[in-house]
């Protein structure tokens, strides 16, 4: 979803809805009026409504949001998986960096789903067809611990427990700058940003968001964090963490990329450049997950090993931080 700006020359006394839909031709008149709704446009800068009538010197800024793909049967395809657990009822899959979870826009194949239908045989269908045992989700870029329904009524209790916020989640994430305090508590809501519908931000009118962190390692260039999401908003720790003036590390979204390695001495600068090139994402890895088994009501906990590519990281902090 990336923005586009236009000027709404030829638009005056036109509706802002009638008006974008000799723009975007391949858009229905009411997927338009549900953008303009979703607040996915912009005019000079603010939400509008669907009737507002231009006088043609607006600048419109609009995002076309994924559509799911029109996709009638996901084709299972023979990409490898590494399972941390798997039971009658339950799958835990070690995904790594870069796959994504499920079909979307300009990604009709080579999913996480893709793979889970080609390796099982039974799987839930709560979310439909293209998202076969999906409870939850992880940014493509964050690599670690996913749970997988095989049955409804495994993939029911554990939508349960996710929504009753009974399943504890444990993520390791390298970030930027030393912590001022070594333990705490981020309480910020989030919401969609205006300038950029592909990006969150603490925005007191969002969602309810909270984040406990623990510093592991505190670092004058880089730290290495635990975070314990307490909720499950989109982009959640990477906001949170940005809030704090310490984005994590590769994260362009939200400041933490290639722009962060300026002021440092040319060595220290070289260094972190090198590493941003190697690990090529953010560098924040979901290391743990624990709930209730929806059969044996018993604690199960999974983890995933820290990948090979953020133990550059970790290699790198001493010279880094002196």
């Amino acid at each position: 979803m990336n923005p586009k700006t236009i000027i709404a020359t030829g638009g005056e006394n036109s509706r802002l809805d009638k008006f974008l839909s000799t723009i975007l031709s391949d858009l229905s008149r009411t997927q338009i009026q549900k953008m303009i709704k979703d607040g996915l446009v912009l005019v000079d800068g603010q939400p509008s409504k669907a009737g507002w009538k231009l006088n043609g010197c607006e600048t419109i800024v609009y995002t076309i949001p994924e559509i799911e793909p029109e996709i009638e049967h996901i084709e299972p395809e023979n990409i490898p998986l590494d399972v941390l657990f798997e039971d009658d009822d339950i799958i835990a899959i070690n995904k790594p960096p870069g796959l994504v979870v499920h079909p979307g826009v300009g990604q009709k194949s080579g999913t996480l789903v893709h793979a889970l239908t080609y390796h099982f045989s039974q799987l839930s269908n709560v979310n439909g067809q293209l998202r076969p045992g999906i409870v939850h989700r992880l940014d493509q870029n964050t690599s670690g611990v996913i749970l997988v329904a095989k049955n409804n009524q495994a993939h029911a209790d554990l939508a349960s427990q996710f929504e009753q916020r009974k399943i504890q989640k444990e993520y390791t994430g390298f970030t930027w700058g030393n912590w001022t305090a070594p333990n705490g508590i981020i309480d910020g809501s989030i919401k969609r940003k205006r300038s950029d519908p592909t990006a969150y931000e603490v925005n007191e009118s969002g969602r309810h968001a909270l984040t406990q962190y623990q510093v592991e390692v505190d670092g004058s260039v880089l730290s290495q964090i635990s975070f314990f999401p307490k909720t499950g908003r989109t982009h959640q720790l990477r906001v949170h963490a940005a809030s704090m003036h310490h984005p994590i590390f590769g994260d362009d979204k939200y400041g933490g990329g290639v722009k962060r390695t300026k002021g440092f001495v040319p060595e220290i600068t070289k260094v972190l450049t090198q590493l941003l090139k190697k690990i090529n994402r953010h560098a924040l890895h979901a290391r743990k997950i624990t709930f209730q088994h929806p059969s044996t009501q018993e604690e199960v906990a999974v983890s995933a090993p820290i990948p090979e590519d953020l133990t550059l990281i970790i290699q790198a902090m001493h010279l880094l931080n002196g």
